[in-house]
């Protein structure tokens, strides 16, 4: 109890620092901290995944039973000008993703639970707007490159021994927005982002006709983050 007092008494004032950013005549706080040419900084978080799938055939559909997930990372930004930076931020993402294959009537056979655990290399570019007072909204997007270390890509056994795989290697596009707000020791950026895979990530059964992945063209990631940056 007393450690949840606490944290709610932080996020009470974190609130009234934010709320005193958008004041007519605010305090200048961190007037500096966009100078120097690079910057440093992490970042927690929250995602949730999904797939998009393609089909050979119109049949019925594979569900996706969605779940929330945690990212932790580094940031690393260099400034080009006071409108542009680039930024390079590796993280790691876990996520866990539900899938309902149609057509079974056994639940072992119909259910395969997708542990992911990805190690992100994002590289990005943040288009900024003229600083107002003590916070600055911006967009950013760029490309990035996964590695999943929950793919099972290697094993011998497929759908039919009870093990669904995935490429290692998935590449993707980011888009998304944010407002930096100057408080007074740090800089704190929430952000929201769509992740989108370009890469088929579904390594097919062995069994051409498989129940499982026959009737699967492509199977591809696509995701939304919930950050908060501290720098």
């Amino acid at each position: 109890m007393r450690k949840l007092v606490l944290i709610l008494i932080g996020m009470v004032f974190l609130n009234q620092s934010i709320t005193a950013q958008f004041n007519e005549d605010p305090v200048i706080n961190l007037e500096n901290e966009d100078e120097p040419l690079l910057n440093w900084g992490y970042f927690l978080g929250f995602n949730q995944y999904d797939f998009k799938f393609d089909y050979k055939n119109d049949a019925r559909h594979v569900l996706v039973d969605k779940s929330f997930g945690f990212n932790v990372g580094l940031i690393g930004e260099m400034r080009i000008n006071e409108f542009l930076d680039v930024r390079f931020e590796p993280g790691l993402l876990y996520n866990s993703r539900t899938l309902g294959f149609p057509g079974f009537t056994e639940e072992n056979d119909a259910i395969r639970e997708v542990k992911s655990t990805y190690i992100n290399f994002p590289l990005l570019l943040k288009v900024n707007t003229r600083r107002i007072g003590n916070w600055k909204p911006f967009l950013i997007g760029g490309a990035s490159t996964s590695l999943n270390l929950g793919s099972n890509e290697d094993s011998l056994d497929d759908n039919s021994g009870g093990t669904f795989r995935m490429k290692k290697m998935v590449y993707n596009y980011e888009l998304g927005f944010g407002i930096d707000f100057y408080l007074e020791y740090f800089k704190f950026t929430p952000s929201i982002r769509g992740v989108f895979a370009l890469s088929d990530e579904l390594v097919p059964d062995n069994d051409p006709n498989s129940p499982w992945t026959s009737n699967i063209d492509a199977m591809r990631t696509r995701g939304l983050f919930i950050n908060f940056t501290f720098e």
